[in-house]
């Protein structure tokens, strides 16, 4: 079962989002600041962090760093999982972000359906295990 570190500020979205990702058959950690995404990823080794950009006190882009300059944490693939807009994808993409998913197009006040399918794609690439049923491809 593919493991997910979850890091967002916002203790509703990261409630909720948290929710709907162990119902759909991930396995789930939780961060809401950047020291603490560090050392959960350090201690838990996810298979995907994703990743708040917007956090209080040690940003999501140096938490990204940080990641991926210590050889523990370095090969575990970071989704940016932010509300900045997606001209700063390059950016995050050359700082070591595999994929960038952009809150506001995924519409998660109406549900987390769409962020599931988004996550599915981005976990299919990375050869990682999606629950079945869980955005599947479309034929």
């Amino acid at each position: 079962m593919t493991k997910i570190l979850l890091v967002d500020d916002s203790k509703f979205l990261r409630m909720a989002t948290e929710r709907a990702l162990a119902r759909a058959g991930y396995t789930v950690s939780t961060a809401s600041d950047g020291a603490k995404a560090i050392e959960v990823a350090k201690n838990e080794k996810p298979d995907v962090i994703l990743l708040d950009m917007l956090l209080p006190g040690m940003t999501g882009p140096d938490v990204l760093k940080a990641l991926k300059k210590d050889e523990g944490t370095a090969a575990i693939p970071v989704v940016a999982f932010t509300a900045l807009s997606h001209k700063n994808a390059v950016r995050l993409q050359k700082d070591g972000a595999c994929a960038f998913l952009e809150k506001s197009v995924l519409e998660l006040d109406k549900g987390c359906d769409t962020l599931l399918t988004a996550l599915a794609e981005i976990l299919r690439r990375l050869k990682l295990e999606v629950p079945a049923g869980v955005g599947a491809p479309q034929l």
